[in-house]
């Protein structure tokens, strides 16, 4: 597997579509990525589990996790 994944995300802003490069050699990561349509921030959350699976959540900026 490539340390190097993607994922398709849905803006929860604008309801486009978004592409993530996910760095899957770090198991928990959290941080803020603009949509590139509408601009807004996006709070990004991925866990990747052992067996290399990952999971990836998206809220807007006034959302919680």
């Amino acid at each position: 597997m490539s340390l190097l994944e993607t994922a398709n995300i849905t803006c929860p802003y604008c309801g486009e579509a978004n592409e993530l490069v996910i760095d899957t050699s770090v198991a928990q990561q959290e941080y803020i990525e603009d949509c590139f349509v509408c601009c807004r921030p996006i709070q990004v959350r991925i866990a990747i589990g052992e067996n290399g699976q990952f999971s990836v959540s998206v809220r807007s900026e006034n959302e919680g996790f």
